[in-house]
């Protein structure tokens, strides 16, 4: 993860794509380890990997408005 570009994707009822070299942290500040170039993001608040999604949105009826 080394070229600085960075790009954030939302996903109509689902997750947040993160790709490129972006620094996640939790709402303590601490960093979140990062084994992958691209992470998708929980928005539905009901993933068990939080930060990260593990698809839980797609049975749970999450809805975004975009």
């Amino acid at each position: 993860m080394s070229d600085g570009h960075v790009t954030i994707t939302a996903y109509p009822d689902g997750p947040l794509l993160v790709r490129g070299d972006a620094e996640i942290r939790t709402s303590e500040g601490e960093p979140v380890a990062r084994t992958r170039r691209t992470v998708a993001l929980c928005r539905c608040g009901l993933s068990t990997i939080k930060p990260y999604c593990d698809g839980t949105h797609k049975a749970s009826g999450f809805h975004t408005d975009d």
